[in-house]
Parts: C-alpha cells; sequence; structure tokens
C-alpha cells in the first residue's frame, strides 16, 4: 500500500498553538495577488488612497532624524504625542481639554504601532481564552482575526441590509446584538463609520449599545478612524458623544487615513489613565514604543494636517457621488449610499459567488474588488470598492463596471 509522502514541514505546524494556526488567511489578499501588475487595472482593492503623506508631515520626521532623534522612547508615547492627540480630539470633539482629567487628557492616550497594533491592545485587554466577542459584520476581517490569535471567539452579528422608502440601507439589528449576549461575552466590537459597508451609527444606536454593555459589564472596542470621512456634517457621530469617563471603552484609532500615512505604521490607543500601566506593559512585551521621528511626523499631523484631512475628504466625496451616479440606477446592482467611510458595498443580482466574480472583474472589467465573503457574515454576496482615489479614476472604474453589468 502507498504510503503518504513525508512532509518534514508538517512537524512544525504540528507543534505550534492553534489559535496561532487558526489565523485566517485574507480573502482580499488573494485577489490582490491574482491581479497585481495587470496593465490598465483599475485596483481599488485595498484600503488606501492614492496620495503619498503631505510634505510638511514627512518634513517633520526629516527634522527628527537630523536632530538625532533615533533612540529608545517612552513606551507610552511621547509627551509631546500624547498631548498633541488629546489636542486634536478636543478640537474635533468639542469636549474641553481639562489639565489630565478631562475626557482628552493626555493621559488617555497611548502611541501605538499602526491602528493594528491599537486593535490588538485593546482586544487583549478585553477578551482571551474562552470568552466571546461580538462584531458587528460585515466587518474588516482583523477584527476577528486579533480575536482569534487571542484565544477567544468572534460572534458575528450581520447588520440588517434592508429597502427602504430612501434605498437600500443597512442598520443595526439590535435585537440581534441583545439575544448574541452569552455569560461568556466579555466586548463588542464597534466599527462606524464602516469598513466595508459605510453605516454610520446614529447616536441613537450609539446608545442602545453603549446601554447593552453597560448592562452587562462589557468592554466596547470601538474603531471609528473613518470618522472624518462622513457625507452627513464634519464628523461622524461618536461614542464619545454619549458615554461617561467611566464607561469601559477602548478606542482603536490611526493617522493612516485621514493623513495618508498608511506606511508609517502609527496609530493610537484611547483607554482610561487606570489602565496605563498595563498598557505600557503591554507594549513593552510587544514593539517596546514607536520610533519617535514617526510620532514627529504624527505630530505635524494632529496640529497641521486639518487642510490635508479636508482634501481626503473632499476628494473621496466627489468619488462617492460618482459612483452613486453611474450606478444607482443599474437594476442588476444594489448598495446602500455610504453614509461615511470611504467603501461602496455592492451586490450584483444573480452572481452568488463574489471570490470568483472579483476575479473575473480582474480580467472583464479591468477593475480590482475585494470580494465580501472575506468581511464576514451579511457580506457574502457582496463586493467592495474603495473610492478613496482621484475621482476622475474612481468615475472611470464606475464606468467599467456599469459597461460589465450591461453586457
Amino acid at each position: 500500500m502507498n504510503q503518504p509522502a513525508f512532509d518534514p514541514q508538517a512537524r512544525f505546524l504540528d507543534a505550534a498553538r492553534p489559535e496561532a494556526i487558526a489565523a485566517p488567511a485574507s480573502g482580499i489578499v488573494e485577489v490582490f495577488n491574482y491581479g497585481m501588475g495587470r496593465q490598465g487595472l483599475m485596483p481599488l482593492w485595498v484600503g488606501e488612497g492614492d496620495l503619498p503623506t503631505a510634505d510638511n508631515i514627512a518634513q517633520a520626521a526629516h527634522r527628527s532624524l537630523a536632530a538625532g532623534e533615533t533612540f529608545y522612547v517612552a513606551q507610552r508615547g511621547h509627551p509631546d504625542f500624547r498631548e498633541a492627540v488629546a489636542r486634536m480630539m478636543a478640537r474635533v470633539y468639542g469636549t474641553p481639554f481639562a489639565d489630565g482629567k478631562g475626557v482628552f487628557a493626555p493621559e488617555r492616550f497611548f502611541a501605538t504601532v499602526g491602528g493594528m497594533h491599537a486593535l490588538q491592545l485593546a482586544i487583549r485587554i478585553a477578551a482571551g481564552a474562552g470568552d466571546e466577542a461580538i462584531v458587528l459584520t460585515p466587518a474588516w476581517p482583523n477584527f476577528s482575526g486579533a480575536l482569534t490569535i487571542s484565544g477567544a471567539k468572534t460572534v458575528e452579528v450581520p447588520l440588517a441590509f434592508a429597502q427602504e422608502s430612501r434605498g437600500w440601507r443597512w442598520r443595526l439589528d439590535f435585537d440581534r446584538l441583545r439575544d448574541a449576549v452569552t455569560a461568556r461575552t466579555r466586548a463588542i466590537v464597534v466599527n462606524t463609520p464602516s469598513n466595508p459597508t459605510g453605516w454610520t451609527a446614529t447616536l441613537e444606536e450609539l446608545r442602545a449599545i453603549l446601554s447593552l454593555a453597560r448592562a452587562h459589564g462589557l468592554w466596547i472596542v470601538a474603531d471609528e478612524i473613518y470618522g472624518r470621512f462622513y457625507y452627513a456634517g464634519d464628523r461622524a457621530p461618536s461614542f464619545h458623544d454619549v458615554m461617561a469617563e467611566d464607561d469601559r471603552i477602548l478606542f482603536a484609532n490611526t493617522l493612516s487615513k485621514n493623513w495618508a500615512m498608511t506606511g508609517w505604521r502609527s496609530g493610537w490607543l484611547e483607554a482610561p489613565p487606570a489602565l496605563g500601566q498595563t498598557i505600557e506593559n503591554m507594549i513593552q512585551y510587544s514593539t517596546s514604543g514607536v520610533p519617535l521621528f514617526v510620532q514627529r511626523g504624527a505630530i505635524e499631523a494632529f496640529d497641521n494636517g486639518e487642510d490635508f484631512v479636508a482634501l481626503q475628504r473632499a476628494r473621496a466625496e466627489a468619488g462617492r457621488a460618482a459612483l452613486c451616479d453611474t450606478l444607482g440606477g443599474l437594476d442588476r446592482l444594489r448598495f446602500a449610499a455610504p453614509e461615511g467611510s470611504f467603501y461602496m458595498f455592492l451586490s450584483v443580482v444573480g452572481e452568488d459567488d463574489t471570490r470568483k466574480l472579483a476575479f473575473r472583474l480582474v480580467d472583464e472589467a479591468g477593475v480590482g474588488l475585494a470580494p465580501g465573503k472575506a468581511f464576514g457574515a451579511g457580506g457574502e454576496a457582496f463586493l467592495r470598492l474603495c473610492f478613496a482615489r482621484d475621482p476622475n479614476d474612481i468615475a472611470e472604474a464606475a464606468r467599467r463596471i456599469a459597461a460589465w453589468v450591461k453586457s
């Protein structure tokens, strides 16, 4: 009898921790790899804009390097960084800074290596082995990935997608959320404005989620990184608008989107100051801090980056309009006009396998989109399109998609 071939590498997988092995592969990367380098392809699959970081931000980092700021730095972040993010948050969210005792005191902010690092810290504080955490889906797959490698179980609660008088819309199904809470639930992960749907929670929805968390003693892990990409006001509704100082909310944030700093890997965690030593220890044992020259660039973004944020939002709004205008009249397409973020989540009637559909669109339409299955329950029938690019490019992508649908 033929014996299966011996694989000497398999023993390493057998010896690794199951939560590490369980970390899911990205369905977005699969399509990215398939279409990467195609001549004339419009790559709209990744959540990244096409503008480089503003020069004044880059120059701040250059000055720091020139000044020799290349040594170890405080684990929680340089005091200048923490004060700058507190100033920015107070300016945007309207809560007065109060010398270390207010909602936006520097003690609440911790420099991280991007938003993903902030999210991992928040998850490890809130949930671990044997715990459950609720994730409102469709959602950025990294939420579930971070929970998996921490040993926690992801409980997906899909948003509702329904046609209303003003068109298709995503909304919170609060009854489903409430029913998902069990004795093992430790946290609710909420991303608003949402990647990938563009759903943006109303103040009433935020109050309802917060009330549920209070009633069960749960953490809320809040990802509000697209809060400035909001199309009905200066910023989206936030848990900051409804929370009390003693609420268990951890905010994961990043400079990647607003200030086009994806490659800088610069972000921050906002948390109750009582967790300061815990977070410092966790940073010590994960990254040992964020380079100071990176923090100098971030400080410049916080203090002098508003014009760039406004430019980014205006370009995204123009791209959003081009998509809605061109695709809105097609019977085979269903989508909700994004209330926030810079993503459109669209469904093609009659196309159930969006993984295969994403490959076809690369080949047949010259447009690269991310398959919705990668975003969890409720996303299987959809494709994600990132419109944080030149509005003319987005208009061309919309024309290509429309032509493909009509053909």
